[in-house]
């Protein structure tokens, strides 16, 4: 399972970071999904090795325009490299409107079919290799997560275990693994005897702005990876004249570490946290680790990591 960032600021680009956008592949897929499309984001996708073509489903977490405001242009581009593959677009109520008025007013044709579907919370959408759930966060507006779970793998077979009866690969393998019993040399085979133990799919959240981040309760639960807004440190965040509704590295360093969620990647990071400020970005990760033990990286733009099988996240 690949992650690769395409944008990491929060509210506003700046020379290190543009805004939210997140693109997420599967092993042995060749279609990708994009979670949010902040201004831009067709301009970060030309300086990445993702492909516009290969682009399946794209995912809104919420109607700010940090995270949504790339879609006309993404989805004009994507016509214009005659990319005609049909694309389906999921968002909170508002969305559709804002597709359609941007492409009535352009006089844009797209030319492929565009499918936009308005969730609502605590529905769950199925797909070929993982199941998603959208769930309310706590905003100045609607913002969403998506708790994706990749299917479990449970029809490997123990091939070994076949051969050393003398079963070589043919069409009786097919047959088991549809849960069908066989006969072999007169006998009856079981095929629950013959297949290895399920392989229990990854899970993992892609979270929008949110100020609470314990409100997804249970499904933190040694979650395999956390991916989720930091904006401030406390201490910045204690000093604001006007509070906002986001999340702080000390907020989301303690529900990490009480949630025991394995891997955390911190992105949405407040524009004062960079290279040429006091205010560098050590401060947000030094801040999460004060309290959270598990694997934590803070995303930068261009960044691709890895959540193996082995539920271990590795930035590549």
């Amino acid at each position: 399972m690949q992650l690769t960032f395409l944008g990491t600021s929060a509210g506003k680009p700046t020379k290190e970071r543009n805004v939210s956008a997140l693109a997420l592949k599967f092993d042995q897929d060749n279609k990708w999904y994009l979670f949010d499309c902040g201004e831009a984001t067709q301009h970060q996708l030309i300086r990445s090795s993702l492909r516009i073509g290969k682009l399946d489903t794209v995912f809104i977490t919420h109607l700010h325009g940090d995270h949504y405001y790339g879609l006309p242009g993404l989805l004009s581009t994507k016509m214009l490299d005659k990319a005609l593959k049909p694309l389906t677009i999921y968002g909170p109520k508002g969305i559709r409107k804002f597709i359609e008025c941007a492409l009535d007013i352009s006089f844009e044709h797209l030319k492929y079919e565009l499918k936009i579907i308005e969730y609502k919370a605590k529905e769950t959408f199925v797909f070929d290799k993982f199941t998603l759930k959208v769930l309310p966060l706590v905003h100045s507006i609607e913002s969403f997560a998506f708790y994706i779970k990749e299917n479990d793998i449970s029809n490997k077979l123990n091939e070994n275990k076949l051969r050393a009866i003398g079963l070589e690969p043919s069409l009786l393998y097919g047959e088991l693994k549809k849960g069908k019993s066989i006969i072999f040399h007169g006998k009856q085979l079981d095929p629950k005897a013959f297949m290895l133990e399920p392989v229990l799919g990854r899970s993992l959240i892609i979270a929008g702005d949110n100020s609470k981040p314990d409100i997804l309760g249970e499904y933190l639960n040694d979650l395999d990876l956390l991916v989720h807004e930091c904006t401030y440190t406390q201490e910045v965040y204690d000093k604001l004249p006007l509070k906002v509704l986001h999340t702080t590295a000390k907020e989301l360093g303690e529900v990490g570490h009480k949630r025991h969620v394995k891997n955390l990647i911190a992105t949405h990071i407040n524009p004062r946290y960079n290279k040429k400020s006091h205010l560098g970005i050590e401060m947000v990760y030094n801040e999460i680790k004060q309290s959270y033990k598990g694997r934590l990286f803070i995303a930068n733009d261009f960044d691709t990591f890895i959540l193996g099988k082995d539920k271990v996240l590795q930035r590549i």
